[in-house]
């Protein structure tokens, strides 16, 4: 059951991360509100905080590994991408912990199936919100990427 946690995981990780290499820094910039909502990158940084919150809730060692990113700091693909590596690896850790303490997680009464369910549809309901802003602003996203975010079984 653990390694099917961590795998579980790793898998949408990966799709954060099809979705973010293959979304141009103009991408990036787009919005579609008109209020100052969340830019593409805003919401990824957004992501990532919203994880390291959650390590600094549910396990303050791995949380102290790594760096929550400003929410105002301009784009940087670079900085995003390993914040996006260094919480993804805090996840996996905090499952896996869990996984050896039978599923319990200090914050998160539910335990780590249900925590593991909040991160992936939180984080999907925002790659939802990103490829709509780069549809609905011109940015071509490749069909074999549109199509490769359902093909977890490979």
């Amino acid at each position: 059951m653990k390694e099917q946690l961590r795998e579980a995981w790793r898998i949408h990780h990966q799709m954060n991360n099809l979705l973010i290499n293959n979304t141009t820094d103009a991408g990036m910039q787009k919005t579609l509100s008109t209020r100052g909502g969340r830019t593409v990158y805003q919401q990824w940084v957004h992501i990532h905080n919203v994880r390291m919150q959650w390590l600094e809730i549910c396990a303050k060692d791995i949380f102290k590994k790594y760096k929550a990113l400003g929410k105002e700091a301009p784009f940087n693909r670079k900085d995003l991408q390993k914040a996006l590596n260094d919480s993804a690896n805090g996840i996996e850790e905090l499952l896996s912990l869990s996984a050896d303490n039978d599923g319990k997680v200090k914050g998160f009464k539910k335990g780590a199936i249900p925590l593991l369910g909040y991160f992936i549809s939180h984080e999907s309901h925002h790659r939802g919100n990103i490829l709509l802003t780069l549809k609905q602003s011109g940015e071509k996203i490749p069909d074999a990427v549109k199509w490769g975010l359902w093909e977890w079984g490979k």
